[in-house]
């Protein structure tokens, strides 16, 4: 017999001791699990205790660790994981110990859209709501408490999106940038040259001055778009946060969409972006748009039997109703999809694209000017014209050395490049970025959220605005103020003298046929009334003078089908049956000449039904007219009872109703409307106002809002009905669309025709809207307006700018800051052109006639791109003015550099070239100095002038460029670092920058040249221009 180890023991007691082990670990597990589940199903709460549990742990010895190796060896030898059942339990734990329910498992059956998983596993969506401890009606109690727990288990409302730019990323992007490639090849060719020349203690300083410049202009930008980028990442994430509707303790709240967890039961109306992934619970004509999702065109009925299912990201197309979120963040569709996506922030605006090539095309002509000074120094140098500083020819044929040909060919390269380095307009780019980011973020600051940096710009050549009526011109704060029954006025205390029956059936019609809703907690409280304006208005009347209980009303009937109020028949209707009876009834209610129309008898005071005649018809519609003369939007009521339940019956019937009675609901106009409207025809921007209300009240409306001036405006063709508009023959409509002021009675389809119609005539056309059916509009318009408050996801998706606070005076806002971005880029073109062009030709001229240059490239460096960036950050942050809003608009293809700014550009490059070519040539014997101090006088006069030049920048065509010069703090201090900055170049940085110290005198002496500019550009603003321009873009 062979031996054994003891401490081992022998194999019949090791094989006792491993099966007693596993039976130890399932007893203890099973118990655990048991506890656990008679925790759950009895609702019992466990005591509070500290979040850990003391184990006494013994040392381990060898024993032990051969005990279990071996034991995980005899489990292993029937295909079982040690640690399976403790992950097991660990993820049964974490998913099951709150709500009995895997977050992932119930999101995969969602997304899947699989019905019979869902009821097999879940009991189908009532048991669903149970275990997710909610209501259908109430919803989750809404605690702190209760939140945190729901985020705990099936997480937050967010996704992780892919990290955005770094800065280094941004600093790689500007060196891979033409213009930096270029400066750079010009540094490393003047650092070889210099040091060839001069050897490496002094030869390094020119070139390697230029890359120290090349790498300061490479962070000065990458810091520009970096912030620009972070910028654009904080719109992005306002332009996420959607406002949601939930059910929380009862009550409907306004939530964040970030903030909705598993378990809240969501309001969806026409246009909602489905928030989170869920389960359809009620509602009616419920249909969804999953071409963000599918890719795929068509609506999807969603409904409780065959298909319940709601994915995030989707849009509400028709209908409306309730969900329960069941899903939510990463573990949603569209959180999946957008965690691996992010948002283009490298948008390049149309001016952006203009000036690539307008900076492409001056690069050119600095580079032929380059050659052609290369070639005519070249000659000059080969044919013995050029002398030395000793006054001797510098060319002789063989007799010169070889290494002084190759430093004077160097020599004529390196002035080559340097015109090069003046020629290209390095800070165009940066002042446009700076502009776009100001201009946003300011507009931002009043109120209008810029999704589109294109939109900007096109803003300031807008002619025509068409906007809505309702809660953009007006301001949407509904009130009945005029009930009339039948042919009779109701008072204030004519609703004690109505019929009962007439009071019943208008409770019905406005509590069923509503999609707002009324909570009141307890009897003493005041009721929460919430919904659409016109909801709220009629639900408030119908409480506080018809007495109605709309919980009460809800439950004596039934609702068989439901029509969603939408924009092309402006009704809602529903069809409902009365507990205990058999006969269905239909009301209607929307528009009170549609309704009207579909009426043939009435309902008096008294309950009488009467029939309608042509008569009586006439005067329901005259009342209807009176009130819609008093700005009122009249909204009727009408029913119709079918005695027997037949098929025929199951849809909503449209004719043969009994009105039951019209009310007028005042909405007034928002202060500094009529304002705003005739600042805009001031600046020769057409109003066309559209709209769905009748005639009579647009126009009431327009002639308050003075989109109409006069009667004769009333009565000639600026007034149109949308149906009319429509039949038009495409000739008609191009003949009269530019004569209309008002559309009443419009569909979205009407709005989409004029837009394409005005654009057809050359305008360009904004757009306000805030429906759905907006969409198409907003997307065609060259710059399209949603409304932050009132408007659906759909339409903000579909616009370029949204307005948070839906005001029109907004609109006016930007429209301004439009203009003002135009300008403010046209000020700085300006500025930059008159600073390359006398550059270029001092340089270009001096080489030619003496073979040197006066600037060097580190000179030229710091004019053309350290000047830039402050002049683009002074020139590109000047506040509208009122004089923007005098002017008609910019046009659609209007030049760039207009002849107002040609001749600016001109009348300065010229004055700049002569008197420092004046200067180059004669500067030694009228200041009695060197060459290389007159040099430095030149340098200086030339920043000095760029100075002075920016304030003639400021304006293109007033005289007086310092007005208003005290309210930019801005521009103040960086014309204060500048002159700082270049007093610092020359007295301090001598090596540095290749330049002498000047005397005080001189230094006046400059100062006084340059100021010369400012009555130049006086007697130059004098000259007149014919600024006509065609379509060409410069």
């Amino acid at each position: 017999m062979h031996g054994h180890d003891p401490k081992h023991g022998s194999p019949a007691k090791s094989q006792k001791w491993r099966w007693r082990l596993a039976y130890t670990a399932i007893l203890f597990t099973r118990s655990l699990r048991a506890l656990t589940w008679n925790v759950i199903e009895n609702k019992e709460t466990l005591l509070r205790c500290l979040s850990y549990v003391a184990i006494d742990i013994q040392p381990v010895t060898a024993a032990d660790n051969n005990e279990h190796a071996s034991s995980n060896e005899y489990l292993s030898s029937f295909d079982v994981d040690p640690k399976a059942d403790d992950n097991e339990h660990a993820s049964s734990d974490e998913h099951l110990s709150a709500f009995n329910v895997d977050p992932k498992a119930l999101g995969d059956i969602v997304r899947a859209k699989n019905i019979e998983s869902l009821e097999s596993q879940y009991g189908g969506v009532e048991e669903l709501v149970q275990t997710l401890e909610t209501d259908v009606k109430v919803g989750i109690s809404g605690t702190d408490a209760d939140l945190m727990r729901r985020m705990t288990v099936f997480g937050a409302n967010e996704y992780q999106k892919p990290p955005p730019k770094g800065f280094l990323t941004f600093v790689f992007d500007a060196f891979k940038d033409t213009v930096i490639i270029i400066l750079l090849a010009c540094a490393v060719l003047s650092l070889g040259f210099g040091i060839k020349q001069h050897g490496w203690k002094d030869g390094w300083f020119d070139g390697g001055s230029i890359i120290f410049a090349v790498f300061l202009v490479v962070i000065v930008s990458a810091m520009s778009n970096f912030n620009q980028s972070r910028q654009f990442q904080k719109l992005s994430a306002k332009c996420s946060d959607v406002s949601v509707e939930v059910v929380r303790g009862g009550r409907r709240h306004q939530i964040s969409i970030f903030d909705i967890v598993v378990g809240d039961v969501v309001w969806l109306k026409i246009g909602d972006q489905i928030p989170a992934d869920g389960l359809f619970l009620e509602g009616h004509s419920l249909k969804v748009d999953e071409s963000s999702m599918t890719r795929e065109s068509g609506h999807v009925e969603i409904n409780g039997a065959a298909n319940p299912f709601l994915l995030s990201g989707t849009k509400v197309a028709d209908g409306f109703g309730t969900m329960l979120v069941t899903s939510v963040g990463i573990n949603t569709a569209w959180g999946e999809m957008m965690s691996s996506i992010n948002r283009d922030l490298d948008e390049e605006t149309p001016l952006q694209a203009r000036l690539k090539k307008l900076i492409s095309f001056i690069g050119k002509l600095g580079l032929s000017a380059a050659a052609l000074v290369l070639v005519v120094l070249m000659i000059r140098y080969f044919t013995g014209n050029t002398s030395d500083e000793k006054g001797l020819r510098e060319f002789n044929g063989s007799k010169t050395k070889f290494g002084d040909v190759m430093n004077a060919v160097i020599s004529i390269v390196a002035a080559a490049v340097t015109i090069v380095v003046a020629a290209i307009p390095e800070g165009l780019p940066l002042a446009v970025a700076l502009t776009l980011a100001y201009s946003m973020k300011r507009m931002m600051k009043d109120n209008a959220m810029i999704r589109k940096l294109s939109a900007c710009e096109t803003m300031g050549s807008a002619t025509t605005i068409c906007t809505d009526k309702t809660g953009t011109l007006t301001l949407n704060e509904m009130k009945v103020t005029e009930v009339w029954i039948g042919k009779e006025t109701l008072s204030e205390d004519g609703v004690s003298k109505m019929s009962p029956t007439v009071i019943n059936v208008l409770q019905e019609s406005i509590g069923l046929n509503t999609a707002g809703n009324i909570y009141k907690p307890s009897s003493e409280s005041a009721p929460e009334i919430s919904g659409s304006p016109t909801e709220k208005a009629i639900l408030s009347w119908a409480v506080y003078s018809l007495g109605l209980d709309i919980d009460e009303v809800k439950t004596q009937c039934e609702i068989i089908r439901v029509e969603a109020f939408n924009s092309e028949k402006k009704m809602s209707g529903v069809l409902v049956r009365r507990n205990h009876e058999k006969a269905l009834q239909t009301h209607w209610k929307g528009g009170a000449e549609m309704v009207l129309a579909m009426s043939s008898n009435y309902y008096d005071k008294d309950g009488i039904i009467r029939a309608m005649n042509d008569e009586e018809r006439r005067c329901i519609d005259t009342i209807i007219q009176n009130m819609a003369a008093k700005s009122l939007r009249c909204i009727a009521f009408a029913h119709k009872k079918h005695e027997e339940e037949t098929a025929e019956v199951q849809k909503l019937e449209e004719s043969g109703l009994t009105l039951l009675g019209l009310v007028g609901l005042k909405d007034p106009c928002r202060p500094g409307v009529r304002k705003a409207v005739e600042t805009c025809i001031d600046a020769g921007v057409g109003i066309k106002m559209i709209t769905g209300d009748n005639v009579h009240t647009a126009r009431a409306i327009a002639l308050d809002c003075g989109i109409l001036k006069s009667v004769e405006d009333v009565e000639s063709e600026a007034i149109i009905e949308g149906l009319q508009f429509r039949k038009y023959s495409p000739q008609e409509r191009s003949q009269t669309v530019e004569r209309i002021r008002v559309m009443a009675r419009s569909s979205p389809s009407d709005k989409l025709l004029m837009v394409q119609c005005l654009k057809q005539k050359g305008h360009v056309v904004a757009v306000t809207g805030d429906g759905t059916n907006d969409a198409p509009a907003l997307k065609e318009a060259d710059i399209g307006f949603s409304m932050g408050i009132q408007g659906t996801e759909v339409a903000k998706e579909s616009s370029d700018i949204v307005i948070l606070d839906d005001n029109f005076t907004s609109v006016v806002t930007v429209l301004r800051w439009g203009r003002c971005v135009h300008n403010n880029i046209q000020r700085f073109i300006q500025f930059q052109l008159t600073v390359n062009i006398s550059a270029l030709v001092i340089n270009f001229v001096s080489s030619v006639s003496s073979g040197k240059v006066p600037l060097t490239a580190v000179q030229l460096l710091w004019v053309n791109l350290i000047m830039d960036t402050l002049g683009a950050l002074a020139l590109a942050t000047e506040q509208p003015t009122n004089e923007l809003m005098e002017k008609l608009p910019v046009g659609r293809k209007k030049r760039l550099i207009s002849r107002i700014m040609w001749r600016n550009i001109i009348a300065h490059a010229l004055f700049q070239v002569t008197i420092l070519l004046t200067l180059q040539f004669k500067g030694t014997s009228v200041f009695g100095v060197d060459e290389k101090v007159n040099n430095t006088i030149v340098f200086s006069t030339t920043v000095l002038f760029q100075v002075f030049n920016e304030f003639n920048a400021r304006t293109l065509e007033k005289k007086n460029t310092l007005e208003g010069i005290l309210k930019n703090k801005l521009f103040l201090a960086i014309i204060g670092v500048t002159i700082t900055l270049q007093v610092l170049t020359v007295e301090f940085l001598n090596m540095f920058c290749g330049t002498e110290r000047l005397h005080w005198r001189q230094w006046c002496a400059s100062i006084g040249i340059a100021a010369l500019s400012w009555p130049i550009d006086w007697l130059v603003k004098c000259i007149p221009v014919d600024d006509l321009q065609g379509d060409a873009a410069s």
